[in-house]
């Protein structure tokens, strides 16, 4: 596999497999990923990395967090801008429903909606979940840095066969993250990866997000 058929390989997935994926093996798929480039070196990640019972204990400190307080923990780094604004607004929205329309949930089904969207919060049934840790004192460009990361990580999975599935909805429950891994006062959780073999019976990883094509996105000069 190349690194083109990497990229268009890797998709969100949404439904996995129960069967296990070895510390092994992630630490294999992190080994390769640490290569992503970062501004001066600086490396501004830290990886957490839980299966098992650690897994499961994340998913219960959380899903108290949430049960107190649904809207969230997510302080001054939102995950997305209030208000958001076209053409972002309308990409968002159209993923939303077409990933229910997949699932045959119609828009009055709130509670069905919900329910898909808490299965965020099981990692959804993906064995190993990732969290992704900053110092908040870095700037706009660590934390693109550590978006690199993250898609090395996913390539470096995808091309083991490992899927994933990239999590901002932990940034939800950020502050009993941070109590429960132990981190220092500046670091905190920016979100999380679900890692693990994809159910292919299941139509919800039949999603494939549209892309604006490079013309839209791209000014070319000097040719």
């Amino acid at each position: 596999m190349d690194v083109t058929d990497a990229l268009f390989r890797r998709t969100s997935i949404r439904a996995f497999l129960p069967d296990p994926v070895s510390q092994e093996q992630v630490y294999e798929i992190l080994d390769a990923a640490r290569w992503s480039p970062s501004g001066g070196n600086l490396q501004p990640w830290k990886v957490i990395a839980v299966s098992g019972d650690a897994r499961q204990s994340v998913i219960d400190v959380v899903t108290a967090a949430l049960g107190e307080n649904p809207r969230g923990e997510e302080g001054d780094r939102p995950m997305y801008p209030a208000n958001l604004w076209d053409p972002y607004r309308t990409r968002r929205y159209e993923l939303g429903e077409q990933m229910y329309e997949l699932l045959g949930i119609g828009r009055d089904d709130k509670a069905a909606r919900l329910g898909r969207l808490a299965q965020n919060m099981q990692f959804f049934g993906a064995p190993v979940g990732l969290f992704f840790v900053i110092d908040d004192r870095m700037g706009y460009g660590q934390w693109a840095h550590l978006g690199m990361l993250m898609q090395s990580i996913a390539l470096a999975a995808i091309e083991r066969g490992v899927s994933s599935c990239m999590q901002e909805y932990w940034a939800l429950g950020r502050s009993s993250l941070k109590d429960h891994f132990g981190l220092d006062e500046h670091e905190m959780v920016y979100c999380g990866m679900a890692l693990g073999y994809a159910d292919p019976s299941e139509k919800v990883n039949q999603l494939r997000s549209e892309r604006a094509p490079v013309d839209e996105f791209t000014t070319f000069a000097g040719w």
